[in-house]
């Protein structure tokens, strides 16, 4: 059983009650989603993020494919950290660990993603050609588009 992570950091220069305002809200994660994946939220996203709150989304990550996919959120520490865990979709395991934190002139941002591929032997094959330069492409999108929402951070 191969059990992946996806860890990418970002530094923003914004206050933590910015960052937890925009990244908490899950109606946000359209925006910072490429437009060709076609996010579209079809419940759950109608109050702010608490413990226990289901989202159900419909994504095309690949192949022009539309999925299902839905999403508990099972920990929030407001302004600090919270945590999504898939519970239907593409994914045999997907564990999502968002965490901010204020530093010298803006904020600090992590994503620890935890992940496993169904079809055993077949997905450890397509992960490094297929899954992981899709997941690099759309974490990198997301820190390209923070960037033109909110600037780049300079340190000082």
């Amino acid at each position: 059983m191969k059990i992946y992570r996806l860890h990418t950091k970002q530094n923003l220069p914004i206050s933590i009650d910015e960052a937890w305002e925009f990244l908490s809200d899950p109606k946000n994660l359209k925006t910072i989603t490429p437009d060709y994946m076609s996010f579209d939220i079809l419940s759950g996203a109608d109050r702010p993020m608490f413990p226990g709150q289901i989202i159900q989304y419909i994504v095309t990550p690949i192949l022009n494919i539309k999925t299902k996919w839905v999403t508990e959120i099972t920990h929030v520490v407001d302004r600090s950290y919270f945590v999504d865990e898939q519970r239907f979709g593409p994914y045999t395991l997907w564990h999502h660990k968002h965490f901010i934190k204020p530093i010298e002139n803006g904020i600090e941002m992590e994503d620890i993603i935890d992940y496993k591929l169904p079809f055993g032997w077949l997905g450890q094959i397509l992960h490094p050609i297929l899954v992981k330069p899709k997941l690099d492409e759309i974490f990198a999108y997301r820190q390209a588009k923070l960037i033109a929402l909110f600037g780049a951070y300079e340190s000082k």
